[in-house]
């Protein structure tokens, strides 16, 4: 049965130095990579900005159409593939959320918004003359990898934080959250998820652990998510048994128990309500 691989940085970086940090033109990383344009994972952070050309992105089962200006992020464990067209350019950055936060120190990775998991949409579109603030960033950051001067890391990590800042304020703008003192509760009830969802489906222990009613942890939820604290959950389960039934490693009843289930038929069921086809149907489905 098919396994989908995890790639590292490693994988893509021939530079000792640097090999917590990749950067690429696009047409270059598949020239030495095409095994990218099959679906797999990372284990690292992702950017792509694609410049020209056209295809269709797939990011853990929802599909997003390429465009010139389109720049997806991706945070690690994200399942995606591409279909491109022959004229497809941009660039490539992949990097290590442990080289990122030990150089900024106290400024995480995380606290990019758009690299959250609840409220994470990968695609920022780029459009017109709003391409001109970002381009140039990625253009230096060719130069100076292409070049061995002193200090190059911290110029090319200083490169990469203006591409993100600029990133935060288009983010802003598109999905309009602003700061926001659920926003707080949102990023820890996040974390909680991440650490227990396999363990724990109930609302009520996230509530417990954030130490707020579970009345108002549904309320965050639906003014910052439009979702009950159930559906989110749910969200993050399903997510995770669609990554492991197209990766393929584990038998369905398998699968039901690393997620939690130990009543197969349960399972099943919970799966077929959420997407309308059984565990077997969605494997066969996306089988490649």
């Amino acid at each position: 049965m098919k396994k989908y691989p995890v790639y590292s940085v490693q994988n893509f970086s021939c530079n000792d130095v640097h090999r917590d940090f990749y950067v690429n033109t696009f047409k270059e990383h598949l020239k030495s990579h095409s095994f990218v344009e099959e679906p797999h994972r990372h284990d690292s952070y992702l950017m792509v900005f694609f410049t020209n050309g056209s295809g269709i992105h797939e990011v853990d089962f929802d599909r997003f159409e390429i465009k010139k200006g389109s720049l997806f992020v991706l945070q690690p464990g994200q399942m995606h593939h591409w279909s491109l067209s022959e004229d497809i350019e941009g660039y490539v950055i992949i990097f290590s959320q442990e080289l990122y936060n030990l150089y900024f120190g106290q400024k995480k990775i995380n606290d990019y918004n758009f690299y959250n998991s609840i409220l994470n949409q990968p695609e920022v579109l780029f459009e017109g003359e709003e391409s001109s603030k970002i381009l140039p960033y990625f253009n230096l950051l060719i130069q100076e990898n292409n070049q061995n001067h002193r200090l190059q890391l911290d110029k090319m990590l200083n490169l990469l934080d203006c591409i993100h800042i600029e990133i935060a304020r288009k983010y802003g703008e598109t999905y309009s959250r602003q700061a926001h003192s659920y926003n707080v509760k949102i990023s820890a009830f996040e974390v909680l998820l991440e650490k227990y969802f396999k363990t724990q489906k109930l609302p009520s222990f996230y509530a417990d652990q954030l130490h707020i009613t579970l009345k108002h942890l549904n309320r965050i939820c639906n003014e910052i998510l439009q979702k009950t604290a159930t559906e989110v959950i749910m969200d993050r389960v399903i997510l995770e048994i669609k990554r492991m039934l197209i990766d393929k490693q584990l038998a369905v009843n398998e699968v039901a128990y690393a997620v939690g289930y130990e009543d197969y038929s349960y399972f099943s069921r919970v799966f077929k309500k959420q997407t309308g086809i059984s565990p077997t149907e969605f494997r066969n489905n996306t089988g490649r």
